[in-house]
C-alpha cells in the first residue's frame, strides 16, 4: 500500500477566515431562507423550505466539526464563536465535541479507547435492543444519529468519567446547560408547535443522512481492542486502515460536506481545513460510491452491522 505523503509537504493549506466567513455566511442564508419558507401554510413552499433546513443543518453538523478542529477559520476566536452558533443547530454542546472529538482522533483504531466506538464494542444484546437496533436500521429511521448525540455529549456521567478534572467538568456542563436553556427559550417565546412546523421533518431527514455519513466513516470495519492494556495511539497516517470514505456528487462533497466524505484524508490530515482536502493528491483505499456501499450496508441486519466487524461478519462493506 502506498503511503501518503508527510504533512510537511502542504505546510500553505492554512485556514483562511475570507472562506470561512464565506461559508458561514452562505450557510446562515439557506438556513435563513429556509425557516422563512417553513412559516408557510402553503404545502410545496413548506416542503422546499424543510428540504433546504435538512441540508443547512447537515451543514452545520459539518462546521462545529470543522470548527472543533480550528481549520474553519485561521483565528481561534472565529473556530471558538462559530462552533458555539453551529451547535444549536447541529444539536451538539461545542464544548463536548471539542473534548470528546480530540479523544477520537488520538485513539481512533483502539474501539474501547475511542469514546465515540466504545459504545459499540462487541456484546451480548437483549432481545429489545436487537429488535429496535434491526428494526430502525431496517426502517431508515435515524436512531443512530440521536443516540450518536445523548450518548458521546449530553451524557454528563459518562463525561464527567471520562473527564475528571474540575475545570474541564465545570466547562461542559455550563455550556450543555446554556444550550438547553436557549432551546426551551426559544420553544417558549416561537411555541412548541410552531417549533414542531418548522424543524421536524427537516430535522429527521438530516439526521437520516447523518446516519450515513458518520456510519460510513469506521463502523463494521476491523479495529484494535485495548482490554484495559497500555498501549500507544495509531498516528494520524496508521489510522487510513480504521476509516472508509464515500464518494458523493462533486457539488455536494464541496459545498456542504466540505470534503468531510473524504474521511481517509481527514484522519491522515486531520490540520488541514477540510475545503483543502481535495487539493491533496493521494488516492485512499477505502473509497466507495455512496450509493453502493448504502445498499450493502442495508442489506446486513443493524445489529450485525453496529456491533461487528467484516473479519467477523462476513460482510465487506
Amino acid at each position: 500500500m502506498t503511503a501518503a505523503p508527510p504533512v510537511s509537504q502542504f505546510k500553505s493549506l492554512k485556514p483562511s477566515d475570507l472562506i470561512g466567513a464565506m461559508i458561514v455566511v452562505g450557510c446562515s442564508v439557506a438556513t435563513g431562507i429556509a425557516l422563512y419558507l417553513s412559516t408557510f401554510d402553503h404545502y410545496l413552499l413548506w416542503l422546499a423550505g424543510q428540504t433546504l433546513l435538512a441540508f443547512a443543518m447537515l451543514q452545520w453538523f459539518v462546521l462545529i466539526h470543522e470548527a472543533g478542529h480550528k481549520t474553519l477559520f485561521k483565528s481561534a476566536g472565529g473556530n471558538k464563536y462559530i462552533g458555539h452558533l453551529a451547535s444549536l443547530l447541529a444539536g451538539i454542546p461545542f464544548e463536548s465535541w471539542t473534548t470528546v472529538h480530540a479523544v477520537h482522533h488520538r485513539w481512533t483504531g483502539w474501539q474501547d479507547l475511542d469514546a465515540t466506538t466504545a459504545t459499540l464494542v462487541p456484546r451480548q444484546l437483549k432481545l429489545w435492543e436487537r429488535i429496535i437496533i434491526n428494526g430502525c436500521w431496517k426502517l431508515w429511521v435515524p436512531l443512530f444519529s440521536v443516540l450518536y448525540r445523548l450518548q458521546n455529549y449530553w451524557n454528563l456521567p459518562r463525561l464527567y468519567k471520562l473527564f475528571p478534572r474540575r475545570e474541564k467538568r465545570l466547562r461542559l456542563t455550563v455550556n450543555m446547560f446554556v444550550l438547553l436553556a436557549i432551546y426551551v427559550s426559544v420553544c417558549w417565546l416561537v411555541g412548541f408547535k410552531q417549533i414542531l412546523v418548522m424543524f421536524a421533518l427537516a430535522a429527521f431527514i438530516s439526521l437520516m443522512m447523518q446516519d450515513i455519513l458518520i456510519l460510513s466513516q469506521h463502523t463494521h470495519i476491523p479495529m484494535q481492542l485495548s482490554q484495559g492494556n497500555d498501549v500507544a495511539p495509531f498516528t494520524p497516517a496508521e489510522q487510513e486502515i480504521f476509516t472508509r470514505s464515500l464518494e458523493f456528487p462533486r457539488w455536494f462533497s464541496v459545498l456542504v460536506l466540505l470534503n468531510l466524505d473524504a474521511h481517509e484524508l481527514h484522519h491522515i490530515y486531520p490540520s488541514i481545513p477540510g475545503y483543502y482536502l481535495s487539493r491533496i493528491g493521494y488516492e485512499t483505499h477505502k473509497s466507495v460510491p455512496w450509493w453502493r456501499w448504502l445498499l450493502k450496508a442495508k442489506q446486513i441486519p443493524g445489529e450485525v452491522f453496529l456491533f461487528q466487524n467484516s473479519s467477523r461478519s462476513g460482510f465487506d462493506i
